[in-house]
């Protein structure tokens, strides 16, 4: 019996540990079923251990644990207070569409977790027995945005019971969830979307009226037999009470909400340089130039442009390239890897009050106990908190050979930077039509007007966030391969676009470097401007940032001289090339002594 408690202990130990580490605060206090706890620091209630060794139990709280420890973490409350919709159920899908973005942050870092979550819900949901109006559109939402933003499977009959609202739910949300993925780590921006999503269903009002409805065809029932109504209602408040604690992990209570957020691994916005904030919002230096509509640029995921099995066969494409040049990929990695993991080796202060007991001190404690000058600490390393953008031209010019370098240059700078502890973002820009689109018919029925500006529709890439990992965005550089995909390039608005993107990381030291082979074009913006519009765009821009910003900025030319318009550039014919560029070039970036001060 001993031995069991014991077991129960350390369960309940090992949960309050990893809640603690997940949600990055120490002020959690975690009970379990009706469990008393009298404490000051905020109180996280998890399910009650039924029996010892019951393993379906286990799992529900592990799951339930991680789920509120993300949200503890990666969710400001009065941010998402600030944009809470009104109605009770536009209020729940509200709190259930936050609960998954913080899973999606989450379960990017932390395989487990996903495991944890995906298999407690999938059981939870195969026992489901909806039959109100409200359950259905609850549970049909949520088994929606896991599926889009999780990747969870359908359960079939579920999937039956729900399908006019999931059929409705997709009809408003389809021209949008590729937009609410990409503002994932936006907490604000996402709120803002969604709560203006659901706003638009107008749930409550339908709900309301159906129960209207409901109530008018029952209220006789309800007249003649008031101590039966009263019998099914307290049933069916028992039945819901019941349901809130089984749920698909529950939201967090307003105890764990309300506690004081540690710092996090991520921040969602990044407020600590407001000057910078200013600044990036500003028209970088060109006070002449202007788009003419950005009602059709896109800003999207590779994989949302390709479906998954073209993505594998573009990668084995490109895995074929590099197969060629494997031995001389291979030596370049490790090289680099070395010359740069040896800017970070530790370094430690010595002879502090607190810290690490310095070993080599021992003799010293032993002679004198009281002596306090015997700790060490390791001193911060700057490099380790570094963001690298790689933002390559995806031109029609790019196509064939220089596209395919290009590739290649971002995968190897990818795999070894984030060896190295590096974040790594890869972005590509194009646009979406040649000589114009539909910013082009749209001026064209406006009568041409004179000078119109940027008059073709943008198309931003993201092929890797900086918070992924290589080995789960490596079939999205293989796009860069596709045929059609590369059109013209307005370099200019992609500089501003990447630096903007950066401008909202917390990281210390961020580059960006540019792969480019030349000159931006495209032919309907240059056919109804000066000559030169685009090229004096890019020129300020470029100014502008190597300027007035604290990030460095670094041009990789790719068969062409682009030193008149980037001050830091270097030119590359072929993969070869990429030795001399990349190890030079590259680890001087990093170091310490070539770091730019902002002014």
């Amino acid at each position: 019996m001993d031995n069991k408690k014991e077991k129960l202990e350390d369960f309940k130990t090992a949960i309050s540990s990893t809640v603690k580490s997940i949600s990055n605060s120490q002020k959690i206090e975690v009970s379990f079923g009706n469990e008393i706890i009298k404490s000051d620091k905020n109180l996280i209630k998890l399910p009650a251990i039924d029996q010892l060794n019951n393993k379906l139990n286990y799992e529900e709280i592990r799951a339930v644990a991680d789920s509120k420890s993300l949200q503890i973490r990666f969710s400001n409350e009065k941010t998402l207070k600030k944009y809470e919709p009104k109605g009770n159920i536009s209020k729940k899908l509200y709190n259930i569409s936050e609960k998954i973005r913080c899973e999606k942050i989450g379960t990017n870092y932390f395989k487990g977790i996903k495991n944890n979550i995906e298999k407690f819900y999938q059981k939870r949901i195969s026992g489901l027995d909806l039959k109100s109006s409200e359950d259905k559109i609850l549970e049909s939402f949520e088994n929606y945005l896991r599926v889009k933003f999780l990747d969870f499977k359908n359960e079939s009959q579920l999937d039956k019971k729900l399908k006019s609202y999931k059929k409705d739910l997709n009809e408003q949300f389809k021209n949008q969830i590729s937009k609410l993925k990409d503002l994932t780590l936006k907490q604000e921006k996402f709120n803002s979307l969604i709560s203006q999503l659901i706003s638009e269903m107008s749930l409550d009002d339908q709900v309301d009226n159906e129960e209207k409805r409901d109530g008018d065809d029952k209220k006789n029932d309800k007249q003649s037999n008031p101590q039966q109504q009263e019998k099914k209602t307290s049933e069916k408040d028992d039945k819901l009470d019941e349901m809130s604690i089984d749920s698909s992990i529950p939201d967090l209570e307003n105890q764990a909400q309300e506690s004081s957020k540690a710092e996090d691994d991520i921040e969602i916005e990044d407020n600590s340089r407001p000057e910078l904030k200013k600044k990036a919002t500003s028209n970088f230096g060109d006070l002449k130039y202007k788009t003419y509509t950005e009602e059709f640029d896109e800003t999207i995921r590779a994989e949302d442009l390709e479906n998954s099995e073209e993505l594998i066969r573009l990668r084995k494409n490109l895995d074929q390239q590099l197969l060629q040049l494997k031995n001389f990929i291979s030596k370049l990695a490790n090289k680099l890897q070395r010359k740069l993991l040896a800017k970070q080796n530790r370094s430690w202060d010595f002879d502090l009050e607190e810290g690490l007991l310095d070993t080599s001190k021992l003799p010293r404690i032993i002679m004198d106990p009281f002596n306090s000058l015997s700790f060490k600490k390791e001193k911060d390393i700057e490099f380790k908190d570094t963001l690298v953008t790689i933002l390559i031209d995806n031109s029609g010019s790019m196509r064939g050979k220089p596209i395919s370098v290009a590739a290649i240059c971002a995968d190897i700078l990818s795999r070894t930077l984030e060896r190295c502890m590096v974040k790594v973002e890869i972005l590509g820009f194009t646009t979406k039509h040649w000589k114009g689109g539909s910013s082009r018919e749209k001026w064209m029925k406006n009568n041409k007007p004179k000078l119109p500006g940027r008059l073709n529709d943008l198309r931003h890439i993201i092929y890797k966030s900086a918070d992924s990992q290589w080995r789960q965005s490596k079939n999205n550089i293989g796009l860069m391969l596709k045929e059609g995909l590369l059109k013209e390039n307005i370099d200019g608005e992609a500089l501003k676009w990447a630096f903007n993107k950066m401008n909202k990381r917390k990281e210390d030291r961020k580059i960006l470097m540019v792969i480019s082979d030349g000159a931006p074009v495209d032919d309907s913006t240059l056919s109804t401007n000066t000559s030169d519009y685009l090229e004096t765009n890019l020129k300020k821009t470029v100014k502008w940032i190597e300027s007035k910003s604290n990030i460095e900025l670094l041009a990789i030319g790719i068969g062409h001289d682009v030193t008149r318009y980037y001050n830091r550039a270097v030119k590359i014919t072929d993969v070869q090339d990429l030795g001399d560029v990349m190890i030079n070039q590259l680890t001087d970036l990093f170091d310490e002594k070539s770091k730019k001060t902002f002014h």
